[in-house]
């Protein structure tokens, strides 16, 4: 359908609250699931957050059944929509890894998430969704919605001096993979 403009950091949409999905399978809900698919793949992003496209709305999107230029050597993340997400964490165990995000672009850090989680939802017909999931898996899912509650993911870091541009972080870099 449409590739939209992705907000950056700064942007006041991307610090809000979003209200959930009252009805599904709808046209209007199947244009954006569609449009959301097709901006995070034209950015080779990992996932979308309706809020990165000034939709507020509990929708995200993440996974490929291809490997992301963006990040070779991760395991595959199976392609999701995931619609009025909950995540709770299994255990309190943390892992601390680098992200990038579409909305924050040219810039990597470390952030810690929870290892393990389970999230529940709805898919886009308003089916029950219920994983158990971990690693890269588990992280893509948390940075995704923290999206829907204005939450970016520096707002989760801990210590910023590993925090930076990733020409500089990681020279060599393919462009593609700024953010």
């Amino acid at each position: 359908m449409a590739i939209h403009t992705i907000l950056k950091m700064g942007d006041p949409r991307l610090l809000r609250a979003v209200r959930p999905v009252a009805e599904f399978n709808t046209e209007a809900l199947r244009g954006l699931v569609v449009d959301m698919h097709d901006t995070m793949r034209a950015a080779h992003g990992a996932g979308l957050a309706a809020p990165q496209i000034g939709v507020d709305l509990q929708v995200v999107v993440f996974g490929s059944e291809v490997t992301n230029p963006r990040y070779p050597g991760r395991p595959l993340v199976p392609a999701t929509v995931l619609i009025n997400p909950v995540i709770t964490p299994l255990g309190s165990e943390e892992e601390l890894d680098w992200e990038g995000c579409l909305s924050v672009p040219g810039l990597r850090g470390r952030v810690p998430r929870w290892t393990r989680i389970r999230y529940t939802g709805f898919d886009l017909a308003g089916l029950p969704v219920d994983r158990t999931v971990e690693g890269f898996h588990a992280r893509v899912v948390q940075h995704e919605c923290d999206h829907l509650a204005g939450i970016l993911y520096p707002m989760r870091m801990r210590d910023f001096t590993q925090f930076g541009f990733t020409e500089v972080l990681f020279p060599g870099m393919e462009s593609n993979q700024d953010d």
